[in-house]
């Protein structure tokens, strides 16, 4: 079998999952066929676990919402693939990225690659979204020395076993922050490539006061 990968069991799409239902079937559908699909659903109150079931997926169930750092806990427990990519699931990435994700880590480039949505189009990017991206980007290179331009994409790529040697715990949005420190603890080759987005309305935009504490407390005691 050739390396170039039928990524059948190589490159594991895990999709943190939160009342989207309507967009996890599409997300999951737009994935390379040839990936392993992975839906951690976050104690969903609306048909997101169904709708999700209704695909190729395999679908990993929280009884209660418990954050989505933990649903991606959730999600690395239960891939298969050695290569694990986490994108959000409602739409705002494009899954046809992927590919490009994953060919910086299997040509050797990056150990963790980021797609970055300032390389692309920081000016389309909501005033609020701009601004906390702003702050964190600052705060993670002032504290942690990772050089990046987005710090809190959800849309990145990484080895699976770098990823257990993190030991990421994380419950909530903070996750992304520790996974960069980690990172960086371990040396790791972090980099970025330009990312597609769609910007939803930003009521279904999550941050709360809790999260910003955990993201300072996360990057300061990194």
């Amino acid at each position: 079998m050739s390396d170039k990968r039928t990524h059948m069991e190589k490159v594991s799409v895990i999709i943190p999952s939160y009342n989207i239902e309507r967009t996890i079937k599409e997300v999951i559908e737009r994935c390379p066929p040839n990936y392993e699909v992975v839906v951690v659903d976050d104690g969903s109150t609306d048909r997101t676990r169904e709708m999700a079931e209704s695909t190729r997926a395999k679908v990993v169930v929280h009884e209660k919402n418990m954050g989505k750092g933990q649903a991606m806990i959730t999600g690395i427990e239960n891939a298969r693939g050695n290569t694990v990519v986490f994108i959000d699931g409602d739409l705002q990435h494009a899954p046809e990225d992927i590919p490009r994700l994953v060919e910086k880590i299997d040509d050797g480039t990056f150990d963790m690659v980021i797609g970055s949505r300032r390389m692309y189009d920081a000016d389309g990017m909501p005033f609020i979204r701009r601004a906390s991206n702003k702050i964190s980007t600052f705060l993670v290179r002032a504290f942690i020395g990772v050089r990046i331009r987005d710090t809190q994409s959800g849309f990145r790529a990484i080895g699976k076993g770098k990823l257990k040697g993190m030991g990421l715990k994380s419950k909530r949005f903070e996750i992304e922050t520790e996974m960069l420190a980690k990172a960086a603890r371990m040396r790791l080759r972090v980099g970025e490539v330009p990312i597609k987005i769609v910007y939803m309305d930003d009521s279904v935009f999550h941050f709360s006061i809790r999260d910003v504490f955990n993201f300072i407390k996360t990057v300061i005691l990194r």
